[in-house]
């Protein structure tokens, strides 16, 4: 009833896939060295800028220095302050004073006395600002420096005040002392301060 079976094949034996037991290595070899990243570099406008503000800031320090040194060695050699601004104005007041047209004129002239050549018109001036004055007041004596406005180290209009003794026969009203405002420009010019020009504050200007 039933057929003879197939006769039974025989099949290659099986290979195991892990020769030893275990799985092998992924490389045949060593695992290859660990990869270096190169550092990262700072930009170089970065470390430009670094140095441009160093330079700055050093330049400033040494720019302040120089400055004050320069102040100081202005001051010494006479450079214009309130103490040799309150003498010209005193020597001044003396010229007008004492009638003196020539050391008037020095002074108004404001450093030119010595380049003009021609010195009459300026003379005759300087005589009718010191006829004018001393017809006003028999001596004027500076007291004190109000105010001193600096245009620069060597300009400035300095308010003062002065004490003044009224001329004999004077028509003014006045005590026979008196202190009284003006206003003086003054330059430092040639180791000397001038008066360029003066004017009271109760009176003209001479």
């Amino acid at each position: 009833m039933y057929p003879e079976p197939y006769p039974q094949q025989s099949y290659p034996p099986y290979a195991a896939p892990y020769p030893d037991g275990g799985p092998g290595p992924v490389y045949p070899g060593a695992l290859p060295p660990p990869v270096q990243y190169p550092k990262r570099r700072r930009r170089p406008w970065i470390i430009v800028a670094v140095a441009l503000a160093a330079v700055v800031a050093v330049g400033a320090v040494i720019t302040g220095v120089t400055l004050a040194a320069g102040r100081e060695d202005q001051g010494a050699t006479g450079t214009l302050t309130e103490t040799s601004a309150r003498a010209a104005i005193q020597d001044y007041l003396d010229a007008l004073t004492d009638g003196d047209d020539e050391r008037v004129a020095r002074h108004t002239l404001c450093g030119l006395f010595d380049a003009v050549k021609e010195r009459r018109s300026d003379l005759a001036l300087a005589n009718l600002s010191s006829d004018a004055f001393r017809k006003q007041y028999d001596s004027a004596e500076v007291t004190s420096i109000d105010k001193m406005v600096r245009s620069s180290p060597t300009q400035a209009q300095v308010l003062f005040t002065m004490r003044v003794v009224p001329a004999s026969g004077s028509s003014r009203n006045a005590p026979q002392e008196a202190d009284e405002q003006a206003v003086a420009q003054v330059l430092s010019i040639d180791d000397e301060v001038l008066v360029c020009s003066y004017l009271p504050r109760t009176a003209g200007q001479y």
